[in-house]
Formats: C-alpha cells, sequence, structure tokens
C-alpha cells in the first residue's frame, strides 16, 4: 500500500475510534501524526510539531475564553431573559426566542454543544409545560446554535476561515456566515410548520405564560451558567432558592457594568474582525484580558472553563492534516478529485462526505479535515472555492440534529421521559433526511450556479 493510503487510512480509522470510544479525536490525531511521521515519513518530533496551527489555537483560546467570562458574569443570563422578554406574550415566538438564544450565544464564541447544553434545559421545559411539541423545540435549539457558529468570531466561522486563510484560498466571512445561518433557519422554519407552529400562532397572545417562561429561563440559565454547575428549576420558588443560594444580587434580567462591557467587547470583536480585519484570536484576548483586569471577581475561573477539549481536538486533527500536505498526500488527493473528470460531480462527493462523517462524528473535526484535502481542487478554479466552501460548512452543520451527535443526543437527554424515545426517532428521520438533501441543495444554489 502506498504512503499516500496509509496516511489517509490511519486518518479514517482516527474517526472511527474517536466516534466509536469516545476519545478526544484530537490526541488520536497528534499521537497518529507522530507515529505516521516517524515510521512512514521518516520524521523526528519537531518535524510534526511544524504544523500544529499556532493562529487557531490563538483564535480558539481567545474566542472561548471571552465567552467563559460572558458566562461567568450573567452576560449568557441576560441574553436568554431579554429573548424570552422580547416575544410579548405571544407562545408562538418562544421557539424562535430559543433559535436566537442559541444562535446569539454561539456567535459570541460559545462551541455548539455548551450553548444547546445551557438552552436545551430551558426549551424542553417550556415544551412540556406548555403543550409545545418537543420535536420542533428541540430542532429550534440546535439550529440555532448552527446558525450563529459561522460567525467571524464564532467556532467553526474561526476553524473555517483559520484555514481558508492558511491555505491562500479565497475566503468571504460575511458570505460564509450569512449562507449557514440563512440554511439553518430555513430548516427551522420548516421544521416549526411541520410540528405545530399554526397552532401555536392561533393560540395568540398568553401573557402570564410567558411571563412565567421568563422566570424559568432566568432560573435555568443561572443555574447552567454559574460555577455551581449546571441545574435546571422549573417553578418560581427554585428560581429564587437558586438566586439567593447563587448569590446574584442583581439577578440575570439587569444589565449592570460588567455585562454592557462584556457586550461592548463582543460588539468591538465582531466590529474589528468585519471591518478591520483584525485578528480574531488576539483581540478576543485582549478584550478578555481587559475583562479580567477591570471585573477580576467574575473571572474567576474562566481559564478553566475555555474549551481545551475543543483546542485538542482542532489542534490534533489541523496537525495531522498539515503533515499530509507538508508530505505531498493533500496533493495527492487533489489529483484524484480532479480525474473524476466532473468537477461538480467532485464537489457534490466533498459535501455528502462533510454530511455522512459529520452526522455521526465531530462536525469540528471535519472541517478542520475536509476543506485542508480539497485545496488543490479548490485551487484548480473549477468550482469557486467561496461557494464551494459555504456548501461544505452548510452540508457539515446542519446535521447536528442527529440523535447520533452530541447536539442531538442533548436534546433527547432533555425530553421529558415519555416523549424521550419519540424525539430520538424523529430526530434520527429528520436527521438523515437532512444528511442527503442539505448536501444538494448547497451544492445546487452555491456551487453550480459559479462553476
Amino acid at each position: 500500500m502506498s504512503t499516500e493510503l496509509v496516511s489517509l487510512a490511519v486518518l479514517v480509522v482516527v474517526f472511527l475510534v474517536a466516534t466509536v470510544r469516545g476519545v478526544n479525536m484530537g490526541a488520536l490525531a497528534l499521537v497518529a501524526a507522530f507515529v505516521v511521521g516517524l515510521t512512514v515519513f521518516d520524521l523526528d518530533a519537531d518535524g510534526v510539531l511544524v504544523g500544529f496551527p499556532s493562529s487557531l489555537f490563538v483564535i480558539l483560546v481567545g474566542v472561548t475564553y471571552l465567552f467563559a467570562l460572558a458566562k461567568n458574569n450573567g452576560t449568557v443570563d441576560w441574553i436568554v431573559h431579554a429573548a424570552v422578554r422580547a416575544v410579548g406574550g405571544r407562545v408562538a415566538l418562544v421557539p424562535w426566542a430559543m433559535f436566537l438564544v442559541c444562535a446569539a450565544v454561539t456567535s459570541i464564541g460559545a462551541v455548539s454543544p455548551a450553548a444547546v447544553a445551557i438552552v436545551a434545559p430551558v426549551a424542553m421545559g417550556f415544551a412540556l409545560r406548555y403543550q409545545i411539541n418537543p420535536m420542533m423545540m428541540g430542532m429550534m435549539v440546535v439550529q440555532g446554535a448552527t446558525a450563529g457558529s459561522f460567525s467571524p468570531i464564532g467556532i467553526f466561522g474561526s476553524i473555517t476561515n483559520g484555514v481558508v486563510d492558511q491555505n491562500d484560498l479565497p475566503g468571504n466571512q460575511g458570505v460564509l456566515f450569512i449562507t449557514t445561518f440563512t440554511a439553518a433557519a430555513l430548516i427551522a422554519a420548516i421544521t416549526y410548520m411541520a410540528f405545530g407552529g399554526r397552532a401555536l400562532i392561533a393560540r395568540g397572545k398568553e401573557t402570564e405564560t410567558v411571563a412565567a417562561m421568563g422566570v424559568e429561563a432566568e432560573a435555568a440559565s443561572h443555574a447552567a451558567t454559574r460555577p455551581g454547575g449546571p441545574g435546571t428549576p422549573h417553578s418560581a420558588v427554585e428560581a429564587a432558592r437558586t438566586r439567593e443560594t447563587q448569590g446574584d444580587a442583581g439577578g440575570p434580567h439587569k444589565l449592570d457594568a460588567q455585562r454592557i462591557v462584556t457586550l461592548v467587547g463582543l460588539v468591538a470583536l465582531m466590529v474589528g474582525a468585519l471591518g478591520f480585519d483584525l485578528d480574531v484570536g488576539f483581540t478576543a484576548l485582549t478584550i478578555a484580558v481587559v475583562l479580567t483586569l477591570v471585573f477580576p471577581e467574575s473571572a474567576k475561573g474562566a481559564v478553566e472553563k475555555i474549551s481545551w477539549g475543543t483546542v485538542l481536538l482542532i489542534g490534533g486533527i489541523v496537525t495531522y492534516v498539515n503533515l499530509l500536505q507538508s508530505e505531498g498526500v493533500v496533493d495527492w488527493v487533489g489529483e484524484q478529485v480532479a480525474e473524476v473528470g466532473a468537477p461538480l460531480v467532485a464537489a457534490l462527493l466533498l459535501c455528502f462526505i462533510a454530511a455522512v462523517v459529520s452526522a455521526f462524528a465531530s462536525t469540528t473535526g471535519i472541517i478542520g479535515a475536509l476543506i485542508p484535502l480539497a485545496v488543490p481542487f479548490l485551487l484548480t478554479d473549477q468550482v469557486s472555492a467561496v461557494g464551494l466552501i459555504a456548501a461544505l460548512a452548510i452540508s457539515s452543520s446542519v446535521v447536528d440534529c442527529s440523535p447520533f451527535s452530541t447536539n442531538g443526543a442533548l436534546v433527547v437527554a432533555n425530553a421529558d421521559n415519555e416523549d424521550r424515545e419519540l424525539v430520538f426517532k424523529r430526530l434520527m428521520q429528520w436527521g438523515m433526511s437532512i444528511v442527503v438533501i442539505a448536501p444538494l441543495v448547497a451544492w445546487a444554489l452555491l456551487v453550480v450556479p459559479t462553476a
């Protein structure tokens, strides 16, 4: 077997073992890079570590550190509460409020499963208490988390844009964010109408019901984002007890000085990244350090809450892929793809690979691996790099509603016992349908017109 096939087979094994055994994929990939570098490519450890993505490391640490501070100082609580209050008593808008909360949280740097872990208990509790279809609510939460993840300071957006920059590909952060957000919102809208949206609209205003939801949202978000650990109180009494025992004098519904400064910092980061092309990682770190210096009490424990698992995952995967790149394997893959003969068919195959792998494995991992592997093909200019990257992003992310992915599993876990089996079945049906439909639609709308 050739060295190219051996090294690619090892990458496939890394994905399979990490999925089946639950080992961090990045740790496996780092070990694989060391072993393959040593035995297949005759490199030493220094030669392998040349491919470690230092710029992506700074981005991931910076944005997740800033989000950890936003959780600690109650900014996330305020966002959740504000979204529920904004619906003005209309129960029909509550699922959309959950969608927007997840989108907001992931767009400011939360890892997608972290956002779902915060919002899913709130949303699924609402669904049970106020007769909202749990399948609809779960899909709104997951697609909301996906919708915000490709913002310039979101985790998926940071990874994708970082990989694009590292490989000197033409990219467009705005197009990436708008297309992925639109795709997730469209799937959410279809789900909303398919699972009882019309009935919710017919219910009209229920001010007291939504006010009660606001109390629950405060308490559940507050408990989930405090150092004391997650919790899901479902009544005003439990909410009051939570606030008393965990000591939040201002309450999540009030904007105090540090929450205002945090929100200003997040807006400044977005403006700096989009308008002035500032480095996202170092800018996020700068804002996080300033917040830590100005408000040291609320910053306690924030460093420990940086998404080190994601940092390890993407660091390991990209290190391995960079090893393949430096040894010519990526160019070889690009030549094989180009030999398909029909560029559009090759692009469609890449989208399907992204969807299938991501539905059962790591979205973060497949984004970090597949775009570099497609670089030689993209550099041929047979299809638009911007369009195909957006299509790959959509194909690999909207399938996270699958119950075999972390986000889908969190929705199932937070469903009521009586609904859990049905929610699992429905998520599996919709997830597998999206695996087939999303790549086709994304390819047809984003790749075909630009070929």
